[in-house]
Parts: C-alpha cells; sequence; structure tokens
C-alpha cells in the first residue's frame, strides 16, 4: 500500500506552528494596491492564524493533526520531557518487578 502524501501546494501556503496553528498569509494583498488604503494594506501585511473549521479542513490534505484558533492546547498531544519519561520508565520498572515478586 502506498504512503499517505501531504498536499505541497497547501504546505507552501501554510506554515504549522510547533504548538499546532496553522498561520496563511491573508488574500487581495499583493497586487492592484494603489486603490487600497495604507490601514487596508497593512492589515492585508499581517500573518493570520486559521479558524477551526479551516484548520479541520486542512488535516486531511496536510495528514496531520491540527489545532485551530479558538481550542485549547490541552487537544494537542504532548511529548513527554526526558525526565517525564524516566520517571514513567522508573515507574513502570517498580510495578514490574512488584508484579514479579
Amino acid at each position: 500500500m502506498s504512503k499517505n502524501k501531504s498536499h505541497k501546494g497547501t504546505l507552501k501556503r501554510v506554515k504549522v506552528t510547533k504548538s499546532g496553528l496553522v498561520r496563511h498569509r491573508r488574500a487581495f494583498g499583493q497586487h492592484l494596491r494603489s486603490r487600497k488604503s495604507g490601514k487596508r494594506l497593512r492589515r492585508l501585511r499581517q500573518v493570520k492564524s486559521m479558524s477551526n473549521p479551516e484548520a479541520k479542513r486542512l488535516e486531511t490534505l496536510l495528514f496531520r493533526r491540527l489545532r485551530g484558533r479558538d481550542q485549547s492546547r490541552a487537544h494537542l498531544k504532548r511529548n513527554p520531557s526526558p525526565e517525564e519519561r524516566r520517571a514513567r520508565q522508573e515507574a513502570a520498572a517498580a510495578e514490574a518487578a512488584a508484579s514479579k515478586d
């Protein structure tokens, strides 16, 4: 069976942050700028985070879990630190030794 490939066009247009937020550029800011006000152009230069429904739609294209702007960090799976991993291993070893006795 073939591997899942992430959508390369989407990867070029968005940036997924470490916390799972999707950052993207706003539309309508690159051409026909002379008729747009300075305030509008400054607003268009800002990078924006994607909302929940949009981020959920991108999950199927990128084959990874994403977090929308309104979701808490608790929804995202976090890798344990080396200290936490070591503590878990020691607890599992102690539990295994206790079950042998």
